[in-house]
């Protein structure tokens, strides 16, 4: 059973997530900001779906959670909640980037989209990039950007994005130690 949270819980207030967004999900899931208890929803067992994940512990995530939450408008995490098991299904991140550029405009970027496994083929991931693309334009974004292998190119232009240039990496050599923070 999904308990009810005040807004000091949550990564940013739920009035950013679009309402048709929110409508057009199933009655069973719901979508949300992520929340500082977010952990023991199995909020990590989600991005593992999309990449290695280091579970450093509760704590750590907590710090990870109120690190993110203290810069305002530039965080903004979303899952997608079962209500009946009160586990996470689905997660997204956009981020906000102020720039000199365009008269001082900002670029919402995607990141961190999965959806388990279980859920997958119900259309989630869309309505992850939809609520997520809402609020980066709702902040203003002039544009909203995120990177895919070519496999996911076809999903992504079904949500209206287009491919542009290319993405170039590179990786740090691996740390023996965690970053504090």
């Amino acid at each position: 059973m999904s308990t009810t949270r005040t807004d000091l819980d949550l990564m940013f207030p739920q009035e950013h997530i679009s309402l048709e967004v929110s409508a057009q999900l199933p009655s069973d899931l719901q979508i949300r900001p992520l929340a500082s208890t977010d952990y023991k929803r199995g909020h990590l067992d989600v991005l593992a779906v999309l990449s290695v994940v280091n579970d450093l512990g509760e704590a750590a995530w907590v710090n990870q959670f109120h690190a993110m939450r203290v810069t305002p408008r530039a965080y903004y995490s979303i899952v997608i909640l079962d209500k009946a098991s009160d586990k996470i299904v689905g997660v997204g991140t956009v981020f906000i980037e102020r720039k000199f550029l365009r008269g001082l405009g900002s670029v919402g970027h995607i990141e961190d989209i999965a959806v388990d496994k279980s859920q997958q083929g119900k259309k989630l991931g869309l309505r992850i990039i939809q609520a997520l693309t809402h609020i980066s334009e709702s902040n203003g974004c002039y544009k909203t950007i995120l990177n895919c292998s070519d496999a996911n190119i076809p999903f992504y232009q079904k949500c209206g994005y287009v491919q542009k240039e290319n993405e170039m990496a590179k990786y740090a050599p691996e740390r023996g130690h965690t970053p504090k923070l």
